[in-house]
């Protein structure tokens, strides 16, 4: 008996089991390509902008530049958000503390949504890591009770009476198991490198908050003298 021929032949509750972990895990692979590119065209872009935003161009000249992706993304988005904030304050009020208040809050919510853009579809990934040895845990327990059904109607009991049942139980164990390790794996690697990504830009978000404190500063000093 072929895989194919058991899994045609088996009973229709296994095979929804089977259809159900098939979805996922092919799911779970699409997501999984889509969202190691989205983590790798964000580490290239970071690295990029820090290069450009640590070599010494004017912030006015840097923040009138356009984005190279069109859009802002990752620490090129808590710089052009708090930069504005910044402007946007310094010509409505003289309080340093209010000022980089208003930066700050600017950024966290660039950073809260770069967190919402990084960790995209990865809960699907878990929920299919988590749920997906359990649905095929089903699928074999079931396969199991037809087994002892066809036992309990047959006259003689027979390896051949019981084989189908305990095979199309084990498949479905497999597809489980194959659905929920690439999940479980690559759930892990990018939620690693969401979290890594996500610390760089707090970094930055802390260092330019200093320099735009060093820059208030400055000014002060100025107005005083």
């Amino acid at each position: 008996m072929s895989i194919p021929h058991l899994v045609l032949n088996a009973s229709g509750v296994v095979q929804a089991v089977m259809l159900l972990l098939l979805v996922g895990s092919v799911l779970s692979w699409v997501i999984i390509f889509q969202r190691s590119i989205v983590m790798r065209h964000a580490a290239k872009a970071h690295r990029q902008f820090e290069e450009r935003f640590w070599s010494g161009v004017d912030l006015n000249e840097l923040y009138r530049e356009e984005p190279a992706n069109g859009e802002p993304q990752g620490s090129e988005h808590l710089f052009r958000a708090g930069f504005r904030e910044f402007n946007r304050l310094l010509s409505r009020t003289r309080s340093p503390a209010a000022i980089l208040d208003g930066v700050q809050r600017s950024m966290r919510v660039a950073w809260s949504r770069e967190e919402e853009r990084l960790n995209h579809h990865l809960v699907f990934l878990a929920t299919v890591a988590s749920a997906s040895p359990y649905i095929g845990l089903f699928g074999t327990v079931w396969g199991i009770m037809g087994s002892f059904q066809s036992l309990s109607m047959s006259q003689q009991a027979t390896l051949s009476t019981v084989a189908p049942w305990i095979a199309e139980a084990l498949i479905a164990t497999a597809m489980g198991l194959f659905a929920a390790i690439p999940a479980v794996i690559f759930y892990n690697r990018l939620s690693s490198e969401s979290s890594r990504l996500l610390g760089k830009y707090e970094d930055f978000a802390e260092e330019f908050h200093s320099i735009l404190h060093r820059n208030l500063q400055g000014r002060g000093e100025s107005d005083d003298s």
